[in-house]
């Protein structure tokens, strides 16, 4: 059985009588938790890169926070494809270095690795801030782009737990979050300061200059680390509070209700 047609018989199944009803119900609930958690680690691609997604019934298995944190990597994502468009745009050379036929395909082949939980061929297996390290090294003489974009959504998704969707069972440390945030705007700088031997740019991004002003990418970046920003504040106060809830409990006594 599906998990949609286990909540359609949550909701529609036959009526039985007394604690059997209650019981049953409560079985198949903990086993929809289960398999939610366990098998859907990661977002498809659709649901990646749009907004309009459609009400799904996993989504009665996530708190607030839950569903917080997973509205915002999926756009933490959207906001690093744009980037990778961007960077392309300005730095036509490093697609080139794929092999591939044309700058499409690169992309393509980016997200597949997103995606699927899949490392870059041309990181030799690295992933998260090692493959973020040598991206942004000299040693590494591939399509930095590519890579880039990569090693961000790696490093995101690894300080989340190694997932894109997030439900009650899930537990999201509010440090690795914050990490993430600082890593974003580590590699931002870096990305604008690290040059070749001949003084020009690795990639080429923000720009002032007398023929104007391209400041987008830092807007980009701004937009990714503000996400991380608030979620680590709502992990924290969500911790916090029950902590707090539990110390209210014992000082006042109170009694759980009973109907």
């Amino acid at each position: 059985m599906s998990t949609v047609q286990c909540w359609q018989w949550l909701r529609n199944g036959p009526v039985w009588s007394g604690g059997n009803a209650v019981a049953m119900r409560l079985s198949v609930l903990v086993v929809l938790l289960l398999a939610v958690s366990g098998c859907a680690t990661r977002q498809d691609h659709q649901t990646i890169v749009s907004n309009r997604s459609p009400i799904k019934p996993t989504e009665f298995f996530q708190s607030h926070a839950d569903r917080m944190a997973t509205l915002g990597m999926r756009n933490n994502l959207n906001s690093l494809y744009r980037l990778m468009d961007k960077l392309y745009l300005r730095n036509p050379r490093e697609w080139r270095k794929t092999g591939l036929p044309d700058v499409e395909s690169a992309k393509r082949a980016v997200h597949r690795a997103i995606e699927l939980d899949q490392p870059l061929p041309q990181l030799g297996g690295r992933t998260d801030v090692a493959a973020l390290s040598y991206a942004l090294s000299a040693e590494y003489q591939g399509d930095r782009v590519g890579a880039f974009i990569y090693s961000l959504a790696s490093m995101l998704i690894t300080a989340h737990g190694g997932r894109t969707e997030y439900y009650l069972s899930d537990t999201l440390d509010p440090q690795f979050v914050h990490n993430a945030a600082r890593n974003v705007e580590k590699a931002s700088w870096m990305l604008a300061q690290r040059t070749d031997a001949g003084g020009k740019p690795w990639l080429l991004s923000n720009e002032i200059s007398a023929e104007g002003h391209n400041l987008s990418y830092a807007v980009e970046f701004g937009k990714i680390v503000a996400r991380l920003d608030l979620l680590t504040d709502v992990l924290d106060e969500r911790y916090r509070r029950m902590g707090v809830s539990y110390a209210q409990s014992l000082l006042f006594m109170n009694f759980l209700p009973v109907q």
